[in-house]
């Protein structure tokens, strides 16, 4: 099956999406997606082509996807919160050609002249146009599912962001291993309040139910009494957040809110015990955790539904195999910790344009994820550390390094030091450590202006801690355990 092929599983008049003030059936889906494909034929979106989507949570989101899917394109998803730097980085290293909005970035003045910026396609212009006018259908267009559908961004250790690029067979491949693991069917309406340009969002609250012929309810913000009312209110019966979403759902729901709820997931981030045991003190329901990242569509592991281990990330999904492994390409045994090595048809083709990258992840067939895990007697992963120096904000990744490029670009600052540090609400924010250069002062309010403009909202830090010098080791490493110790 390939991913636009999804919109074809539920029968024509059952709803496919609910979203404020409208509803599709799967009839109207299809037929949106047609218009939306005809349009971009039009423009000349042709196989092959990689076109950016930066667009809210949305009905309009879907439609565009499955448009640029079904003419053997490659969805580039933008994150809306990155600053026009970080979207236009992407848009040239992923060769884009159009982008598709729902309103008007400018990031034009990132491009230098002669190298003009990829096309604006306005959603409100290809509504506006369809509405009005039939485009011609496309000519039929020869796509397999090993072709490529979505590179997907993310933050690397050097700072420089890495597409991974997954296929038709990796994503459908992934919705329905997840389906099979959270017992998926056709009754379930899933709430997609996670953002529809990562891949949890994606794969798990938008594919996964359209595998199924399922409904999904959008909400496009998560403003968590807004959201307790959708879940309470429109029926839902799966819910996938990230662990700073069920600490609200704990303070702010009331357990018959949350009653028409089957089932309950995390993922993006560990999921503190402390939150999963006062969730089911005040609910009486659980919450199961899995895990996964976006070079593997991204589901690895999740809990059996009947058999949970608090904790654990579960076991393998359908089709998926694990193994523990240590620096020296040695396997672990039972409960010894290594990395965590994956190996399935939801594993990614690789980096784009990147092959060394790639050939550094996929090596022998297997996926080397540089999280630190280890397997007990039953076969459960349990995830103990992260061996990147990745930093999770509200489920989305942050590396240290790429906010300390931008630091170390702030006229007064020596030297800086970026890491992880526990936020209730968020999981984990950014706090920075500055050193500054003699006779300099501070000017906190005008770092963070300056901040402001070259990072996402996300990755900037919610404190600033300045100190005479950063510890290091003997070959001059900075030592960021200690730097945990040191709070302004």
């Amino acid at each position: 099956m390939l991913v636009h092929e999804l919109i074809q599983t539920g029968s024509g008049d059952k709803i496919a999406i609910y979203e404020k003030g409208a509803a599709y059936s799967y009839a109207q889906l299809q037929r949106k997606v047609s218009q939306y494909r005809s349009y971009l034929y039009a423009l000349g979106v042709r196989g092959h082509d990689n076109v950016a989507l930066y667009a809210r949570n949305s009905a309009e989101f879907i439609f565009s996807y499955m448009a640029i899917a079904s003419l053997g394109g490659v969805v580039v998803p933008l994150n809306t919160m990155l600053t026009p730097r970080e979207i236009a980085f992407i848009l040239k290293d992923a060769e884009v050609k159009h982008v598709i909005t729902d309103k008007d970035i400018n990031f034009s003045g990132q491009f230098e002249e002669g190298s003009g910026p990829p096309i604006k396609v306005f959603i409100a212009d290809i509504e506006k146009e369809t509405a009005d006018k039939r485009y011609p259908d496309p000519s039929a267009v020869l796509i397999k599912e090993s072709d490529p559908c979505v590179i997907l961004y993310t933050s690397g250790t050097t700072g420089r962001p890495k597409g991974a690029l997954l296929s038709h067979n990796n994503l459908v491949s992934n919705a329905r291993a997840f389906s099979e693991a959270t017992e998926s069917g056709p009754d379930d309406n899933t709430l997609c309040v996670l953002p529809m340009f990562h891949s949890f969002g994606w794969t798990c609250t938008i594919a996964t139910p359209l595998y199924n012929g399922a409904s999904i309810t959008i909400v496009e913000t998560f403003l968590p009494k807004d959201v307790i009312a959708t879940i309470r209110d429109h029926g839902i019966t799966l819910v996938a957040g990230v662990p700073a979403m069920y600490n609200f759902y704990t303070s702010l729901a009331k357990p018959e809110d949350l009653a028409g709820v089957r089932l309950f997931v995390s993922g993006g981030a560990s999921l503190p015990m402390e939150i999963l045991e006062r969730f089911h003190e005040k609910t009486k329901k659980h919450v199961i955790e899995g895990y996964g990242l976006s070079e593997a569509s991204p589901v690895v592991a999740f809990n059996p539904l009947s058999l949970t281990k608090p904790g654990s990330i579960g076991l393998p999904v359908l089709d998926n195999k694990v193994k523990i492994f240590d620096n020296n390409g040695n396997e672990m045994g039972c409960r010894e910790i290594g990395e965590l090595l994956v190996q399935g048809p939801n594993v990614m083709l690789g980096y784009y344009n990147l092959p060394a990258e790639t050939a550094e992840a996929l090596r022998d067939g297997w996926l080397y994820t540089g999280d630190l895990a280890y397997i007990d007697e039953d076969g459960y992963i349990f995830i103990v550390d992260r061996k990147k120096d990745m930093i999770i904000v509200s489920g989305l990744n942050v590396y240290p390094r790429e906010v300390e490029e931008i630091l170390y670009q702030y006229p007064a600052i020596k030297e800086a030091a970026a890491i992880g540090v526990p936020d209730k609400s968020r999981g984990e924010s950014v706090r920075a450590y500055v050193v500054l250069k003699e006779d300099m002062k501070l000017d906190k309010k005008d770092l963070m202006a300056f901040l402001k403009s070259n990072l996402a909202q996300f990755k900037l830090p919610r404190e600033i801690v300045e100190i005479d010098s950063l510890p290091k080791n003997a070959t001059g490493k900075i030592l960021k355990k200690e730097l945990r110790n040191i709070t302004s």
